[in-house]
């Protein structure tokens, strides 16, 4: 007998009698026919449902915190468009809560997920929400993975073991190790230069390339620190060429390493300028030198494992977008962690710990401190609109 389809009104048994009746009848007389009717029908509708509506895995419950209102309300949706559409691919529960991109929200958001039950907590964009969420997640045995906060938070530097936070992001030193590998390789044989804006992230950003190169034997045959933010760099460019730098380093911004490679062309002398992660920032007005280089991660979207988040996204009608992505591949990890805890009898954090993941940004997996152990960070070259990998 097949299932009925779901038409909106209730069938009573009386009404199914009329078709259906005649198998019954040979056996069953009077009330106790209607009865036995009754019970079966009964029965068959529950298997029905059973049958029609996919069982929600209710063990696995994870809650999700993204800044939903203030300055990064458009970021924060679209990291919980992503969490929200994985969610429904992987069938698990979801709560998703706004911890406002402050340390008052981010506390409340730790006090609604336990209330909520969540057994791994996910997402957070600012370091201020999850300082406050850490302690409250902490006392309760719950595991963070936090999807767009790369650095250690100070409470983990104070702490005096290893905290159950799993960055799925990569920070600095990750991106000047690569930096240092991809330039060595590339530069050995070039008179380059190292420059920074004299920002702190400017001047540590150069001060780790100048030490990386030089433990391979390499020197700048240029050092300096430019005054950001001018309309031209015609003055800093004549410098570079009077020391015969034919290659820079940029520990800048993205207006400046712009306006560096336009006095360059205005000056007509021909520079290869790279710089980092701080070129995915919005363009300006002042375009960037076809050609210039760029130390990042790829794009999410240009992953080619992020075809299944993609389609998903698309399928709902969500911005395909780097956060969107990321948002579907920190519920897609934590799913996993969490059923695998579960087949295996194990903590979440042990898991999250020993084991490696197959997500939609890669293979994944943690070191003791919660970082990633590869390095996601690429050799890139900008080809007048955007980024594509330098060996295309």
């Amino acid at each position: 007998m097949k299932c009925l389809k779901k038409t909106g009104r209730v069938i009573e048994p009386e009404q199914f009698l009329k078709p259906y009746g005649a198998f019954f009848r040979p056996k069953l007389r009077g009330n106790n026919y209607l009865k036995y009717f009754s019970a079966s029908f009964s029965a068959l509708a529950l298997l029905c449902l059973a049958i029609a509506t996919p069982a929600r895995s209710q063990d696995i419950r994870i809650g999700f915190a993204a800044p939903l209102s203030g300055g990064f309300a458009l970021l924060g949706k679209q990291l919980g468009d992503g969490a929200q559409v994985a969610a429904s691919v992987k069938n698990v529960s979801l709560t998703i809560a706004d911890d406002q991109c402050n340390a008052e929200g981010g506390k409340a958001v730790a006090e609604n997920f336990i209330r909520e039950g969540v057994q791994i907590a996910a997402g957070f964009l600012c370091s201020e929400a999850l300082e406050a969420a850490l302690p409250v997640l902490n006392q309760n045995n719950i595991p963070v993975i936090a999807s767009g906060i790369s650095n250690l938070t100070l409470t983990e530097r104070r702490s005096t073991a290893p905290m159950p936070i799993f960055h799925l992001t990569t920070g600095l030193e990750k991106e000047m190790h690569a930096t240092g590998s991809f330039l060595a390789s590339l530069w050995r044989s070039q008179p380059f230069a190292i420059i920074d804006d004299g920002t702190i992230e400017g001047r540590e950003r150069a001060a780790r390339l100048v030490a990386q190169l030089k433990e391979q034997q390499l020197q700048p045959v240029f050092t300096d620190t430019y005054r950001p933010g001018l309309e031209n760099q015609n003055a800093l460019v004549a410098r570079l060429r009077r020391a015969g730098a034919t290659h820079v380093y940029v520990g800048g911004e993205r207006d400046d390493i712009a306006a560096i490679g336009a006095s360059a062309h205005t000056l007509k002398y021909s520079l290869v300028i790279a710089g980092g992660s701080v070129l995915k920032a919005a363009p300006s007005p002042q375009p960037l030198s076809e050609g210039t280089l760029m130390i990042a991660p790829l794009n999410p979207q240009d992953l080619p494992t992020a075809k299944p988040a993609i389609d998903a996204l698309r399928k709902a009608d969500s911005l395909v977008g780097a956060y969107s992505i990321t948002g579907y591949a920190t519920v897609e990890l934590a799913a996993e962690a969490l059923k695998q805890a579960q087949e295996q009898n194990r903590t979440v954090q042990n898991i999250l710990s020993d084991s490696s993941f197959e997500t939609v940004l890669g293979t994944i997996k943690f070191d003791a401190n919660g970082m990633r152990t590869d390095n996601p960070n690429r050799l890139q070259r900008y080809e007048g609109k955007h980024f594509i990998p330098a060996d295309r």
